[in-house]
């Protein structure tokens, strides 16, 4: 399951090889670089205590010097490449998740609290980083750097060499293995209490307002309390597991060290080594263990990865409930005529019916009202309008043809909506209007805001169309907001346009201005307007009653 795991988390956030090659060749020179410096130096500080000529020592500082340069140089460069490898990577696996997740709003990602997705779309993503950078490029580091090593010593003495190696498969495979066995509940038990607490917190401000004045904000100050608290002792116990590797790398670090004196000293007494070398060799094993000392972290890391990694699978792994088809039909004509015959719609299987047996009929310059309580069914078929869902029976026609023979974008291109709860971005007028077309100039853009009644008080701005309307256009009234909201709708040039309870947040008289501006900026589109209110109703064809 696991492998299963990282083998598809690879490929969803595929790195470019040839900059991974290059990551762990200067991630493997740096080490070897470092081994070097330290065999070198201990060679060097042993020769010169025998007083030698100045001269033979020569080689050996050259070497130190070039190591001591190319050491530092090596790791800047691998800092900089393994990071733009995860950087790199980020971007991919940000894209294509959206790709993914896209096709699932609205209906498919309904069942995810708003601070869970949160949490999967930033921090779980963000760990994933961690993916090449300090799970999957240590190893390869450490199985090239302590190959050259083990070479090295063998070169002096090859029961060194065995020793050394012994230590080295026991840091880089045992160390890592149980720390990563131990760490694995709590990482995917750190993600889930992360998200947990995220869609507390998201939650908690967004009802801010409503909590002080019910004098509820204490039981949810608890309820976000409890969550750190679990998050905490994930942590904790993470903690303990990253101090319990470095311990044991440590020891096992310190063994092969001491080790490695003891038969270089050994192999002196014996007379098959130059005493010189002890010092080379013992800090040569030292020195070795740089390559592998990351490795029980990264087995630590590769636990969080794979948990974060799991919840992203689950978002990507859902089958989106409409699909275009194979073989779409071209985009419908303006003048195209929708046709909802007996239909009927529910959210999922064993749901309840949402809607049963709609009929409706939009040509060109027709205006139908939908009315009906809440609950039967109105915004079921602004959804299935915009094929955000497909009806169980009946159809949904548009120029004669089913709704599911066209692609999304283009019945998307032919229908407009205009919502009550229409969402406004923390950015300017200008292009908040501008979202329903970004290509639009700025003539267009400007006849949209003053169809939609907008004009008169952009002028009255100081900044005009680039005041900004603050997070969800908290800045403005709710008739300003809706009337954004419909120069959008407006600038989108669609032919059928859908009027989403307009009118559900304004007084009377805004409501009956509002609409009439909806109604003369309409022309000769079809206009269906959802509503529970009167306003508007006697200006359409026919009104159509949902129980």
């Amino acid at each position: 399951m696991r492998n299963d795991t990282l083998r598809r988390l690879l490929a969803l956030a595929e790195a470019p090889r040839k900059r991974l090659a290059l990551a762990i060749t200067l991630g493997a020179l740096a080490v070897i670089c470092g081994v070097g410096l330290m065999a070198v130096s201990g060679y060097l500080i042993s020769r010169a205590a025998e007083q030698p000529p100045v001269l033979s020592l020569t080689i050996a500082i050259v070497f130190v010097r070039f190591f001591g340069v190319a050491r530092p140089l090596a790791r800047y460069l691998e800092r900089l490449t393994s990071h733009d490898v995860a950087f790199r990577t980020l971007g991919t696996l940000r894209s294509r998740l959206y790709t993914r997740i896209e096709p699932l709003a609205p209906a498919g990602l309904s069942s995810f609290r708003r601070g869970d997705l949160l949490s999967r779309m930033v921090a779980d993503v963000d760990a994933l980083q961690d993916l090449y950078l300090r799970g999957l490029l240590p190893p390869f580091i450490a199985l090239a750097a302590g190959v050259v090593a083990v070479i090295a010593a063998a070169i002096f003495l090859p029961l060194a060499a065995v020793i050394l190696a012994v230590g080295l498969l026991v840091q880089g495979l045992a160390v890592p293995a149980l720390a990563g066995r131990l760490n694995r509940s709590a990482g995917r038990r750190q993600a889930a209490a992360r998200a947990a607490l995220s869609a507390e917190l998201v939650e908690t401000l967004r009802a801010a307002p409503e909590l002080v004045a019910f004098g509820a904000a204490a039981g949810r100050e608890e309820r976000i309390a409890a969550a750190d608290r679990d998050l905490d002792r994930v942590a904790r116990r993470d903690a303990w597991v990253a101090g319990l590797g470095d311990a044991l790398g440590i020891l096992v670090t310190g063994v092969t060290v001491a080790a490695v004196a003891a038969v270089a000293v050994a192999a002196h007494d014996a007379s098959n080594l130059d005493r010189v070398l002890i010092a080379m060799l013992t800090l040569l094993a030292l020195a070795s263990f740089e390559g592998t000392q990351p490795l029980a972290e990264a087995a630590r890391r590769l636990s969080g990865v794979v948990a974060a990694g799991r919840r992203i699978l689950e978002l990507t792994d859902r089958e989106p409930a409409v699909r275009d088809p194979d073989d779409p039909l071209p985009a419908p004509p303006r003048d195209a005529e929708l046709v909802f015959t007996d239909v009927r719609a529910r959210y999922g299987p064993d749901e309840p019916l949402a809607l049963d047996g709609l009929d409706l009929h939009l040509a060109p310059g027709r205006k139908v009202a939908l009315r009906g309580p809440s609950g039967s069914g109105k915004t079921t078929a602004v959804n299935l309008l915009l094929r955000f869902m497909d009806p169980e029976r009946g159809r949904i026609t548009l120029a004669g043809a089913d709704l599911r023979d066209f692609t999304q974008a283009d019945i998307r291109r032919h229908v407009a909506v205009c919502g009550q709860d229409a969402h406004l971005f923390n950015s300017n007028i200008r292009e908040n209007v501008r979202l329903a077309r970004p290509g639009a100039t700025d003539d267009e853009l400007r006849a949209a805001v003053d169809r939609a009644g907008l004009g008169d008080w952009v002028d009255e701005l100081p900044d005009g169309l680039d005041t900004m309307v603050g997070e969800e256009g908290t800045e403005l009234s709710g008739g300003q907001r809706q009337r954004i909201a419909l120069a959008r709708a407006l600038l989108a040039d669609a032919p059928v346009l859908v009027l989403d309870e307009p009118t559900a947040h304004l007084d009377d008289e805004t409501a009956h201005r509002v609409i009439d501006d909806a109604f003369d900026a309409a022309d000769d589109r079809a206009v269906l307007l959802i509503t529970h209110r009167g306003e508007g109703l006697a200006r359409c064809d026919e009104v159509v009653q949902l129980a």
